[in-house]
């Protein structure tokens, strides 16, 4: 796989840190989350992949051992607020000076400077200070943040897993390792960039919930179905809207433009009232096959089974038989091929992953007798 051979190293937290860390282990690289000692059970849902060591970091001894793992791997990866990593003696710096090709992944919501840089925030505070919140929802409605999407995975785990890999990419040039600071705030805003870029053009000049690809146009929106289910609509350009308006059965010389703003309401509801009026499966065989832009907005449990994501593989069954998303993009000669094994329990491999990193078979004994470190094989053979 792409990544393989990268030795990764992640300090256990949650959403944003585990989904960067899934993805670096699902195209190769070998990713060991460290855990903190006797805790029941882990957070980390996202742990694909990923093998567990748990150490006890309130201990000069356990913070020996992460610093001896860190600076023996590739990569860093630390979702903490600025200056957690510094107080424990294992900032960049000071592991840097040991190893310079080390690339240390910082992982935060505000990034580690500015006036917020010490902080407390979630998904939806990124989001609002990222521009985006203020122009998600509906119309005449107070702003909607879209689960925890935006800045959690796409500004946070996805956005540092590509600066991850582009310092790789750059560190096979110069031989040099360097540190990645990745807010969620920029992150979202980034993967924001059209909304800036687009304002110009009249796309967003209306107020939120009114545009066109805000849910404001008819033809670019979703519809309850005669089973209380949905369609989705966007049929933005003029050939797929024609297409829409004749699965409709509708006569658009009886409709108002397409483009005539103060005509979408009205036609907002004429096109609720027909999509009432069959089920989903009738409105998809209608319009299966056609260039309507139109789409079952289908459940959780149905993706797999759609023909097309099942033609694709696009979703995979692991050993519990747990679906999720096979990882993306595709790749023709590397492609990613993830574990379909169980998630770690926490500590699982703690005495196989240190003595990968030279730690003395007595040395390990020692640090798990002195509570140092934990280990839960017995635990994974049940």
């Amino acid at each position: 796989m792409a990544l393989a051979g990268v030795r990764v190293i992640e300090l256990a937290g949650l959403a944003p840190a585990p989904f960067c860390g899934m993805i670096l282990a699902d195209f190769g690289a070998k990713v060991i989350r460290v855990d903190r000692t006797k805790v029941a059970m882990a957070v980390d849902t996202l742990a694909r992949g990923k093998q567990s060591v748990a150490v006890n970091l309130k201990s000069p001894e356990g913070v020996a051992v992460i610093k001896r793992l860190c600076v023996q791997s590739d990569v860093v990866l630390e979702p903490f607020r600025k200056g957690v990593m510094e107080k424990l003696g294992l900032g960049p710096e000071e592991l840097q000076k040991e190893n310079p090709q080390l690339i240390y992944a910082r992982l935060t919501g505000y990034g580690q400077r500015g006036s917020y840089a010490m902080a407390a925030g979630h998904d939806i505070n990124y989001v609002a200070m990222s521009g985006l919140l203020s122009m998600l929802g509906r119309s005449s409605e107070k702003p909607y943040a879209p689960l925890n999407l935006v800045a959690d995975f796409a500004g946070g785990g996805l956005m540092c897993a590509l600066g991850i890999v582009l310092a790789l990419l750059e560190r096979s040039r110069s031989g040099k390792g360097q540190i990645i600071d990745a807010s969620m705030v920029e992150g979202a805003a980034y993967i924001g960039s059209f909304m800036w870029k687009s304002r110009s053009i009249g796309l967003w000049n209306r107020p939120r919930g009114e545009n066109m690809l805000d849910s404001g146009a008819p033809f670019y929106d979703t519809y309850r179905t005669a089973d209380g289910k949905y369609m989705a609509v966007g049929a933005f350009e003029p050939q797929f809207y024609d297409q829409l308006i004749q699965g409709l059965g509708l006569d658009a010389v009886d409709l108002p433009s397409q483009m005539s703003v103060s005509d979408w309401p009205q036609l907002k509801q004429t096109f609720t009232r027909v999509f009432a009026k069959k089920t989903q499966a009738e409105w998809t065989r209608i319009f299966d096959g056609t260039d309507a832009c139109v789409t079952p907005v289908l459940t959780l449990d149905e993706v797999g089974s759609h023909p097309h994501n099942h033609e694709r593989g696009s979703f995979l069954r692991n050993a519990q038989g747990e679906v999720s998303p096979r990882p993306a993009p595709v790749l023709s000669c590397s492609p990613a091929e993830p574990s379909m094994s169980r998630d770690p329990f926490i500590g699982e491999h703690t005495r196989a992953v240190l003595k990968e990193y030279g730690f003395e078979a007595a040395q390990v004994e020692k640090l798990l007798s002195a509570g140092i470190v934990e280990c839960n094989e017995a635990k994974a053979r049940l």
